[in-house]
């Protein structure tokens, strides 16, 4: 399987940042980390390795970027618009730095987003906010209310950035395009907030495919069964 390692100076973020980056060829597929982790988390967790048959087949290629989460929600140092504004920059370096530079140098018009955690929530954030860019969305036991972050604060940048929110009103009929799976369980602590997304969706009548597992706790193992499952459902 091949693994490259990439490093460089980000002009949204203004910083230094890393990223792995899984196979030779296919579908590209973002992969977001979850709170708080590193570029090379989901390898760590062994969650590229469930989707190994897919990078050695070349059917995906999975990028692993950095996350900022120390300095956006969970930075208590700062005001929460400051940290709110700090993730902006996040997005901004996904979406230019990254997403837009894949689909200039592949034929692949769109990408997949996934992630476990709080990297389900910026899988689908982004994903409800670009809905041009994403084909698929994957969030494996994610949530997506930011509310707890923002200890009281609230203005147009949290409520832009809180998906259980904005999404109700959203009308880009690019969403109508996309395949989106929220993956739960029954134990799951986000359990509540993926049955809330899932009627936001309802009510849109965006289809949708809200997989609950049953008995399984939040944790790698039972997001190493979905990352492959989810993978399956892209055409290639």
């Amino acid at each position: 399987m091949k693994e490259e390692y990439f490093k460089w100076h980000s002009p949204n973020l203004s910083r230094d940042i890393e990223m792995l980056v899984f196979g030779h060829a296919g579908y590209p597929v973002i992969l977001f980390p979850t709170s708080m982790g590193s570029f090379h988390e989901n390898r760590d967790q062994g969650l590229i390795e469930s989707a190994r048959w897919f990078i050695d087949q070349g059917l995906v290629q999975i990028f692993c970027p950095d996350s900022i989460d120390k300095d956006s929600f969970y930075n208590k140092t700062v005001h929460p618009s400051v940290r709110i504004q700090n993730h902006s920059w996040y997005d901004k370096f996904i979406c230019h730095e990254l997403v837009e530079k894949i689909r200039h140098n592949t034929h692949w018009g769109k990408v997949a987003v996934a992630g476990c955690s709080f990297g389900g929530y910026h899988a689908a954030n982004f994903a409800f906010k670009h809905p041009g860019y994403v084909g698929h969305l994957f969030s494996m036991g994610g949530a997506f209310s930011i509310k707890s972050f923002m200890d009281g604060h609230w203005d147009d940048t949290v409520f832009y950035n809180s998906p259980e929110d904005y999404l109700p009103g959203f009308q880009d009929h690019e969403l109508w395009n996309m395949d989106i799976v929220l993956g739960t369980s029954n134990w799951d602590i986000c359990f509540d907030a993926n049955l809330k997304l899932s009627q936001v969706l309802q009510q849109k009548q965006l289809n949708h495919w809200l997989d609950v597992r049953q008995d399984r706790e939040h944790d790698w193992p039972v997001w190493k069964e979905m990352f492959p499952h989810y993978l399956s459902r892209i055409q290639f």
